[in-house]
């Protein structure tokens, strides 16, 4: 009896097809199935639609004969066209609800996840391990480098320190415009990019689905030569500079030296370990500096990985943390992507580049986008699902924690240790966002308050009682005592709570 190995969307590289005692059999024929479904259920932004359903076609064509691709309305459907009741191996999927249907079909044995680093039950096995302490990222970094031997020199970590961010904080170069970096990877379109848009302005015309952000050129990669092609020109030309401003931002100039990798890892276009180890062998050749390389393979080694563990471990009720009690809806504005409606010059900026490209790196996730939803009290669910839609590398497993513990607080600190948020200073000083906007960071009421400034001190104000006992907090509560205007900017970010900044 054949048996047929099924890959989802996002399990696209080869190592999905690697045979042995936990993959799938030797030349196992493949099915893969687009279920419009999955569509109707999110209005995910058009370019991540565009973007899974050029990866999954191109993927497609490399496998040539070996494939049964099926479109269908469900996977259920399209898993009964593609084998009938043959039986079929599949990879541990990223999310609960695929694992849980996967696991209800019969006939359907369940091989362990790939694409990650640890295995889930030697985490399980580091987080019990560790009784009465906080699973805290930089612990299981560490832990991942050593027992990987990741940028070790014998049992010390290469460069003499764990951790380089003090060297990776730097704002951007005062009168700068750009970093000046070389221009990373971007793909050119082939005729599967021209048969998906014709498909999703087909099904956008007739009513069946409808998406949200603008589908220009593909600029992400959607095949394993692409991702390759992207990762060998990050690590040869960009990954030298990456590390000390990968915390900045520039309005003219959103990419910087970041990687832009993470749509082709969350597409299992490219394996993590592949991607640290060539970052480690610039170092190694004196093509990169230790502290951009560190930086980096933390990015994947250390933050990547423990979110994606973290998201197994908490288990299915961490998506419904809200600690904080934030329960306000997302206004249109944001729904839509409605830059030209925003006139703080930091949000527009960073929601246009949401709308155009869905993507923009983490600093302007954290602290813009997720700080401005943290200050105005939204629901936090209703953020984790804004996130999964409209960014081309947001999964359940990546935004889940990542927003209800990172960017949220929802989870009341179980995975960080102080809600990130801030003033305007803050943005002052990392980004060239304020000089020529409308507010000033400095400005707590008035026309020209700073939106993120009043809004820290209201949140601060409202979560008094729960943040004046947390360390890394006291100090910034007793603020509180010294604003002389208190009232009165209360009374003013009340009245704007659902107005675009």
């Amino acid at each position: 009896m054949t048996t047929f190995h099924w890959l989802f969307g996002d399990q696209l590289g080869p190592h999905f097809l690697t045979p042995g005692p936990h993959g799938p059999d030797r030349d196992a024929p493949v099915v893969m199935i687009e279920a419009r479904s999955v569509f109707r259920r999110r209005r995910f932004h058009r370019a991540k639609a565009h973007l899974i359903l050029s990866a999954m076609r191109h993927r497609a064509a490399e496998l040539g004969d070996r494939v049964r691709y099926v479109q269908a309305d469900t996977y259920r459907e399209g898993l009964r066209q593609a084998v009938g009741t043959e039986p079929v191996t599949v990879h541990h999927p990223t999310s609960r609800a695929a694992l849980r249907l996967v696991g209800a079909l019969d006939g359907v044995r369940v091989l362990p996840a790939r694409g990650f680093l640890v295995p889930h039950e030697d985490f399980r096995d580091w987080a019990e391990g560790r009784t009465g302490q906080r699973l805290r990222q930089e612990d299981f970094y560490r832990w991942v480098r050593q027992g990987h031997d990741l940028l070790m020199d014998g049992t010390q970590p290469a460069g003499g320190r764990w951790n380089h961010d003090h060297d990776n904080r730097r704002p951007p170069p005062r009168g700068a415009g750009t970093l000046g970096a070389p221009d990373p990877y971007r793909p050119r379109e082939s005729a599967v990019d021209d048969e998906v848009r014709h498909d999703l302005d087909r099904w956008e015309r007739s009513g069946e689905v409808s998406f949200v952000g603008r589908d220009g050129p593909r600029l992400f990669p959607a095949s394993r030569r692409e991702a390759l092609a992207a990762l060998r020109r990050f690590v040869s030309q960009r990954l030298a500079g990456f590390g000390p401003h990968e915390d900045a931002m520039l309005a003219r100039d959103p990419v910087l030296s970041h990687s832009l990798l993470s749509s082709s890892l969350n597409l299992g276009l490219l394996d993590p370990l592949e991607c640290v180890s060539l970052a480690e062998d610039a170092w190694r050749r004196g093509d990169a500096p230790v502290n951009s390389v560190e930086g980096f393979v933390r990015q994947i080694a250390g933050w990547r990985e423990y979110v994606w563990q973290l998201y197994w471990y908490f288990g299915e009720d961490y998506r419904h943390r809200n600690a904080l009690g934030h329960r306000a809806p997302l206004p249109e504005w944001f729904l839509e992507l409605d830059a030209d409606a925003v006139t703080a010059r930091c949000l527009s900026t960073v929601l246009a580049q949401v709308r155009d490209t869905g993507w923009t790196h983490h600093i302007p996730r954290l602290m813009l986008l997720g700080s401005h939803a943290l200050q105005r009290g939204w629901d936090p669910a209703a953020v984790t699902d804004w996130f999964h839609r409209c960014f081309v590398d947001g999964y359940d497993w990546v935004m889940l924690p990542n927003v209800v513990g990172m960017s949220q607080y929802a989870d009341g600190g179980r995975m960080t240790t102080k809600p990130y948020t801030s003033g305007g200073a803050y943005v002052n000083r990392m980004s060239d966002y304020c000089g020529p906007c409308a507010y000033r960071p400095t400005e707590r009421t008035g026309d020209t308050a700073c939106p993120f400034t009043a809004g820290y001190w209201a949140f601060l104000h409202r979560h008094r009682a729960r943040l004046e006992g947390n360390p890394r907090m006291t100090q910034a509560v007793r603020g509180l005592d010294r604003l002389t205007d208190l009232d009165a900017l209360l009374e003013q970010h009340r009245g704007h709570a659902d107005a675009p900044p």
